[in-house]
């Protein structure tokens, strides 16, 4: 139905174990009373009284909960709650005046028997009739109209009142929670929507530079552009079944890094010092896939010179559950302008949504020289 469908139920198994609570707590109350005192027996009436008053109470609960509460939390239709409200405080104020018992009735259980009356009175001396204590009577009060609404109907009211707060408490909390959730959840989408959309931007990427590659070397040494198309089928591999995975093995990453800038070495001479420091031995530890690959690829974009000597150089540590990664790479008069390039700051946003602040990103653009520190925790 309708009204259950924002009810969890977790908040319905509150409700019930109050409510059982609030029910069982007259007959436990009778119980201990009986048993502590003889004089006093367990009477089921007493309990069943107090339940029906009780029963009042859920039952308007239940309408509060399902009918009215929903048209505050859901709907925001607070015209709407609000009249419903009044309406049933009303009704219940009405109730109350009218179901209260007569103050007549309870003069008259209050009044002593006539026996007891007349024992405690006598004739003095002279005949008079006295009283057991021997005070005057006090003179008798003008009779006043009992109060439309008593001490016990405002504290019902009141109770009620509490009730429905409470009620309306539980429910936007139980609303905030559920929001909460589906916003991070909207957030997650969001995430791996957002990296997907950057892995397709990296993957051609590397193609296109690889292409570029062999194409410059087919008419150079043909045997090396054969080398190149087998280093490129290593590189097609990784990409096509370790590129859309969470994490790769720092091993696999290393070997693609290496595989990488062998295939950029052939492509120039002896003026570019391309400098590798990775480490050969590594802790079977993981990171996200083509992660490295983008600095070093901005490296060969804009650090290689035709005109004058330049140099490449990239180096990564490992300490404890932490990886330091640097590239740095000389400046060239005319950088490379071939299209395609992720650029950094496609890099930086992917750190950001995969590692929020548990990352340390150093760039440092000097006037002749580009140095990149990145440090990463492994998982």
């Amino acid at each position: 139905m309708e009204w259950m469908k924002h009810q969890s139920r977790q908040e319905n198994m509150i409700y019930l174990v109050v409510w059982g609570m609030l029910f069982a707590a007259p007959l436990l109350s009778l119980y201990v009373r009986s048993v502590s005192d003889e004089s006093i027996s367990f009477d089921w009436n007493e309990v069943f009284l107090v339940w029906c008053r009780f029963a009042i109470f859920l039952f308007l609960f239940l309408i509060h909960n399902f009918l009215l509460a929903p048209l505050l939390v859901h709907k925001q239709r607070k015209l709407l709650y609000f009249s419903f409200v009044a309406a049933i405080l009303t009704v219940f104020i009405i109730y109350q005046c009218s179901n209260r018992p007569d103050r007549g009735q309870m003069k008259h259980r209050m009044r002593p028997p006539m026996e007891q009356r007349d024992s405690r009175a006598g004739e003095s001396n002279d005949g008079r009739p006295f009283a057991h204590d021997d005070h005057p009577s006090p003179a008798p009060r003008h009779h006043l109209p009992p109060p439309i609404i008593g001490e016990r109907d405002i504290l019902a009211v009141m109770m009620l009142l509490l009730m429905f707060g409470a009620n309306l408490g539980m429910k936007y909390y139980y609303r905030s929670r559920n929001d909460h959730k589906k916003l991070l959840e909207l957030e997650k989408q969001n995430l791996e929507q957002q990296l997907e959309y950057l892995r397709y931007q990296i993957n051609p990427h590397f193609f296109m530079n690889t292409l570029n590659n062999i194409h410059a070397l087919v008419d150079i040494d043909p045997e090396k552009a054969q080398a190149t198309i087998l280093e490129l089928s290593k590189m097609m591999r990784f990409v096509l079944y370790e590129g859309d995975k969470n994490n790769v093995t720092l091993s696999r990453e290393f070997d693609f890094l290496r595989t990488y800038i062998h295939l950029m070495e052939l492509r120039y001479t002896d003026k570019v010092k391309i400098s590798v420091d990775l480490p050969s031995e590594v802790p079977d530890k993981t990171l996200p896939p083509l992660m490295l690959i983008s600095f070093v690829e901005n490296a060969f974009k804009h650090g290689v010179s035709y005109r004058h000597d330049s140099f490449i150089e990239v180096s990564a540590t490992l300490s404890s559950d932490q990886l330091h990664f640097t590239c740095r790479n000389s400046k060239a008069d005319h950088p490379n302008e071939e299209k395609g390039g992720v650029g950094l700051s496609n890099v930086k946003k992917r750190l950001d949504l995969l590692y929020d602040n548990r990352y340390t990103l150093d760039i440092s653009d000097g006037a002749s020289t580009y140095n990149v520190e990145l440090t990463l925790p492994l998982s």
